[in-house]
């Protein structure tokens, strides 16, 4: 959280006074009402879109892991297993961002299977 962002909260939200403000963040009097009485919106930094280490090999784990879900789960191999095959075949990646793509997934696999409105509700 920024320091406008803290500053802001102190002074609105839990109501300090600004001498207070200063003690609990260093900064000085006239600096604290400088930022009250401006108004300034903190700036706000898009993150440029960078491709993962992951995109590659994407639809390798993706199938992989439709695959597995149509097993038993004693029959299913690990996402660390996954993850070492994945190794295998040339991914420099660690294994949470395997795991981070598996949690995405099956988030979005439930999410298309439930029905949205009352289409299906006597089926």
């Amino acid at each position: 959280m920024g320091l406008l962002n803290i500053i802001r909260r102190m002074s609105l939200r839990e109501k300090l006074s600004i001498r207070e403000i200063s003690r609990r963040t260093g900064l000085s009097r006239n600096t604290i009402t400088k930022h009250l009485n401006a108004g300034t919106i903190e700036p706000q930094f898009t993150t440029p879109d960078r491709q993962s280490k992951l995109d590659p090999f994407a639809d390798k784990l993706t199938g992989w892991l439709k695959a597995e879900a149509g097993k038993s789960r004693k029959q299913r191999r690990t996402l660390k297993q996954l993850h070492a095959d994945l190794v295998v075949l040339g991914f420099v990646g660690s294994y949470n961002r395997v795991a981070a793509f598996a949690r995405d997934w099956r988030f979005d696999r439930q999410r298309e299977s439930q029905t949205t409105g009352q289409g299906n509700r006597w089926a």
